[in-house]
């Protein structure tokens, strides 16, 4: 997967995996989606990550 040049869309419970691969996440919530181009471990330890998070879930 980190040598295929084209993109690859994937979900896993594996935080190993999504860190060492991902620089991307996508985050489907019921009020929107979120968007963003970094780590998984930089996503869930941002807080402007979690007031958008926040604030998209209160929508639902």
């Amino acid at each position: 997967m980190k040598d295929f040049r084209g993109t690859i869309l994937f979900t896993t419970r594996d935080h190993e995996l999504v860190e060492t691969v991902a620089n991307r996440i996508i985050e489907i919530t019921p009020g929107g989606t979120i968007d963003k181009l970094m780590t998984y471990d930089e996503y869930i330890n941002s807080d402007a990550v979690q007031k958008q998070r926040d604030e998209l879930y209160a929508m639902a």
